[in-house]
């Protein structure tokens, strides 16, 4: 090929690599947009209840999706590991229903939970997982270490207090369940939630929760400027809860924007999110 049929090769096709390029450009571009981890903090501190656990520091993982964050998920336990907590808590869809991997799941859980009390309350995508899939899950969780919150509360004792930590299962959002379950602790020492959803705030506003840790919302896809979030699951196009604190009546909600992804398979300048709690006396 002479340098004068190389250079008309070039000529007319250098339309197929100015869009080759922009397609790797935008490839990488979303891997990275999936993948880049943050830490988001939040101090809370209630002075209406007793005993408050000062110093105790709680780090909420949400709808992961089966996603994988390096090497048998280093740079995700590398992230916690970071944060020194004394507690980690899952709120849900931790698989996708959609492309299933218990095995990732499990070496997750199996990891944290040689660290740290792993506490855990279902998702959606956990129900519409297949019976014998969702069993296993529950079972192999509960092996590894993970404690299941199914409509359950326990009481935790931090160096600091005392704080009741109650488990509402996906299925019993929209009902009293929460209600019940909270009458049975106490209403003096401080309450925390963990609820997948975020929608039903007005339900959960109407009971003794202090604090609820949700997800769900994948922080609205996609965050673009001067719109913010644009869509959720149950909250449709431009979505009220995705991401932080929201406040109601005596009641603090705060959603993590989570992990990973389900139907739509990118996130648009909206990074993958742990989030990092201090009970903190004095905020």
């Amino acid at each position: 090929m002479t340098s004068e049929t190389a250079k008309n090769f070039f000529v007319r096709r250098r339309k197929w690599f100015l869009w080759g390029g922009i397609i790797v450009a935008l490839l990488c571009f979303f891997h990275y947009e999936n993948h880049h981890l943050v830490v988001t903090e939040f101090t809370y501190f209630n002075e209406s209840v007793e005993n408050f656990p000062d110093g105790y520091r709680i780090v909420q993982i949400s709808d992961l999706h089966n996603a994988v964050f390096g090497r048998n998920q280093r740079a995700l336990i590398d992230r916690i590991t970071e944060l020194a907590p004394d507690m980690v808590v899952i709120t849900g869809d931790i698989v996708d229903s959609n492309h299933t991997d218990i095995d990732v799941v499990i070496d997750l859980v199996d990891q944290l939970a040689k660290l740290y009390p792993v506490y855990y309350v279902t998702g959606n995508h956990e129900y519409w997982l297949d019976e014998g899939d969702r069993q296993r899950l529950f079972e192999e969780m509960e092996q590894a270490g993970a404690i299941l919150l199914f409509n359950e509360a326990v009481t935790v004792n931090a160096s600091g207090g005392t704080f009741d930590l109650i488990g509402l299962d996906d299925k019993s959002l929209a009902d009293d369940t929460l209600k019940a379950l909270l009458s049975e602790c106490n209403s003096e020492t401080l309450n925390i939630v963990l609820a997948h959803e975020p929608q039903y705030i007005e339900k959960y506003s109407v009971t003794d929760a202090d604090l609820v840790l949700c997800g769900h919302a994948h922080g609205g896809q996609f965050i673009l400027p001067l719109i913010g979030p644009v869509v959720a699951p149950d909250q449709g196009l431009f979505p009220k809860y995705t991401s932080g604190a929201y406040h109601m009546d005596d009641m603090t909600m705060f959603v993590s924007r989570g992990l990973g992804n389900s139907i739509i398979p990118v996130r648009l300048f909206n990074d993958p999110e742990v989030v990092c709690i201090d009970l903190a006396a004095g905020h």
